[in-house]
């Protein structure tokens, strides 16, 4: 599977039909059919069928899914049947809040590290980690080999800071700032600016 070749909106949707299924999963259920995904999340059963069979054939004709069987897939599809190490730089508000949110755990991901250019922040805790300066970023980075970071720095130094992390070896930004980020073509940048999604919304009010 060329993972160049499914489109990214398809990717997009596989961690919420995973979402669905552990969910079903914590009830007992073992089976399910893409109409019951459907209702659940708001997606049309046929799309669910479609997404799901780029990546082979994973139900039967009127058994429908595996619950068990589908999530071990959906992992290893998105590569999270494994703890990726997360590093967040900038420790305002927002860092804090991504510091202490417990909801990554059990998704695939666990927040290891946290940076901070402010004197009066290095060597504070959050969450039991330590807030080292940007003057070691690059050395711990390489040193623990991380892939992952969310970045949450002023848009003022949000390239900087990017450029920095796609030096050191970070291959997935995910960024708060809201600012474009210019990467390399093998880094992928997910941008996350609440108040576009509200601008978004407000459109249809």
């Amino acid at each position: 599977m060329n993972a160049d070749k499914i489109p990214d909106i398809i990717i997009g949707r596989l961690p919420i039909y995973l979402r669905a299924l552990q969910r079903l999963s914590d009830k007992g259920v073992q089976n399910t059919s893409s109409q019951e995904l459907g209702d659940m999340i708001g997606i049309s059963a046929a799309q669910i069928r479609k997404d799901i069979s780029q990546f082979g054939e994973f139900g039967k004709q009127g058994t429908g899914y595996s619950i068990p069987f589908l999530i071990e897939r959906l992992q290893s599809i998105l590569k999270v049947n494994r703890i990726w190490d997360v590093i967040i730089v900038g420790m305002g508000d927002m860092g804090h809040a991504l510091a202490r949110y417990n909801g990554f755990a059990n998704r695939g991901f666990k927040v290891t590290m946290l940076f901070d250019n402010d004197p009066k922040k290095i060597g504070q805790k959050v969450n039991n980690l330590e807030i080292f300066s940007m003057d070691v970023l690059s050395e711990k980075i390489k040193q623990n080999r991380i892939k992952v970071a969310m970045l949450t720095v002023p848009a003022s130094a949000a390239q900087e800071v990017s450029n920095q992390l796609v030096k050191a070896g970070v291959k997935a930004i995910l960024n708060y700032a809201p600012t474009h980020l210019n990467v390399p073509p093998d880094v992928r940048v997910q941008h996350i600016d609440p108040a576009t999604h509200l601008q978004r919304m407000t459109y249809y009010l």
